[in-house]
């Protein structure tokens, strides 16, 4: 048997099975981290902060956006000099 799970199979053993070790990892205490407490208010702040962006830059700012030059592209005159 190999040294390494030799090992992983004495603790096992040795500390009890592995219903018991995943019980007891499911009642430890989880204090709530940064992301559990602003997680949600981080996001929805920065998906408004893009289109609020988003909005001003394209209704404000006055950029031509040219979208499609069809029908407003008109040809100049041939110059045979």
């Amino acid at each position: 048997m190999f040294p390494l799970a030799k090992y992983a199979l004495l603790n096992v053993l040795k500390s009890g099975t592995i219903q018991r070790i995943a019980a007891r990892q499911t009642h430890m205490k989880h204090s709530p981290d940064f992301h559990d407490k602003y997680g949600n208010t981080v996001l929805a702040s920065g998906s408004i902060f893009c289109v609020v962006t988003w909005v001003f830059l394209t209704t404000q700012t006055g950029i031509v956006w040219n979208l499609s030059p069809v029908g407003r592209v008109i040809p100049k005159e041939w110059n045979d000099e």
